[in-house]
């Protein structure tokens, strides 16, 4: 099969295009380049490459493609409000714009890469993909309009699937480290403490990437019948915390380190659990296989082997840094747009 991944240069797309390759896929990807400076221990694969800005897609450039594995969005809440419209500029408008011209193109499936974070407040049940969204950013809600619209675009010769992933972690070539599990243990190693952002109490639901990339993998390779225009909660059921727990886990595997919280540490809204019932079960091929505990573990043998405490500090790893410097430098615009020159 040939598929176009999307943001195959970033935190999940890089190590996705490994798996897809190593499964028999001819793989293309579709990136813009925001964090070509970011490499974690190794570079990416090299693949053919569309060299367009997403929000500039046609669908001449998805001519020959089988299938879209879409991972390209701004990539969280924090990056997000750096402008809230880009944020549906990107995440909702050109994800659509692309879905459409996917389908004019001959594409026949499209598995977007979504989000729990749709639910958001989530209360104190576990969700299955029945209950009711209730996002508190506008990263949550572009998810949620992108879903919609794909729906109305379902039909016997186009199949979307939506991947509601859980809040990722691992070890990637182009790490991340502004997300939870990541930047509790890159604290851990770096400094001696696991910093708390949040008072701690809120729930989160986790997944490994790999887990993710396995969910994508299987939906490339599924029954139309089993996949076609639904979504499915990407997780494992045992896999939901409260972020206080996540950080005991941390300074229980990484030796020397203490448990503490940033200065103004508050509630985080985003609280809530998720039942991954229907994928564990459902979803053909998917076996998702990796706990936190475990996760923890591959991050710290990382970090102990790559991660500095300058490069920690600095930008490489932090996606609204990184995006900003690009701008102060003149690389990107506020559209965030690439400069000519």
């Amino acid at each position: 099969m040939k598929v176009l991944v999307t943001g195959h240069l970033g935190y999940i797309g890089v190590e996705a295009v490994t798996v897809l390759r190593a499964a028999g896929h001819e793989v293309v990807g579709l990136d813009i380049g925001f964090f070509n400076d970011c490499d974690f221990a190794a570079p990416p694969d090299p693949v053919p490459e569309i060299k367009v800005d997403l929000r500039d897609v046609k669908s001449s450039d998805l001519k020959g493609l089988d299938a879209v594995v879409h991972f390209a969005a701004l990539s969280n809440d924090p990056l997000g409000d750096l402008n809230p419209n880009i944020t549906y500029d990107i995440n909702q408008h050109a994800s659509v714009r692309l879905a459409n011209a996917a389908k004019d193109a001959g594409v026949s499936r499209f598995i977007f890469s979504s989000s729990c974070s749709l639910y958001g407040a989530g209360g104190d049940g576990f969700l299955d993909e029945t209950a009711a969204f209730n996002p508190v950013t506008p990263y949550g809600e572009s998810k949620i309009l992108v879903e919609q619209a794909l729906a109305s675009l379902a039909d016997d010769s186009f199949t979307p699937m939506y991947l509601r992933n859980a809040t990722a972690y691992g070890v990637s070539r182009r790490l991340r480290g502004d997300i939870v599990v990541n930047n509790l243990v890159g604290h851990a190693v770096t400094t001696g403490k696991v910093l708390l952002q949040s008072d701690g109490t809120p729930w989160r639901p986790l997944v490994h990437i790999r887990d993710i990339i396995a969910a994508a993998a299987a939906g490339l390779t599924a029954p139309k019948a089993a996949i076609h225009n639904q979504a499915f909660n990407i997780g494992r059921n045992g896999e939901n915390y409260r972020i206080r727990e996540v950080a005991n886990l941390v300074a229980e595997i990484v030796p020397n380190c203490e448990v503490t919280f940033a200065p103004g540490a508050s509630a985080d809204k985003r609280d809530y659990r998720v039942d991954f019932t229907k994928a564990e079960t459902k979803l053909p091929g998917f076996k998702p296989s990796w706990t936190l505990r475990a996760g923890i573990e591959e991050l710290y043998k990382a970090y102990k082997r790559s991660l500095t405490a300058e490069d920690w500090a600095g930008p490489r790893y932090f996606r609204l840094k990184t995006v900003k410097g690009l701008q102060e430098r003149g690389v990107l615009d506020y559209d965030l747009r690439r400069v000519a020159g």
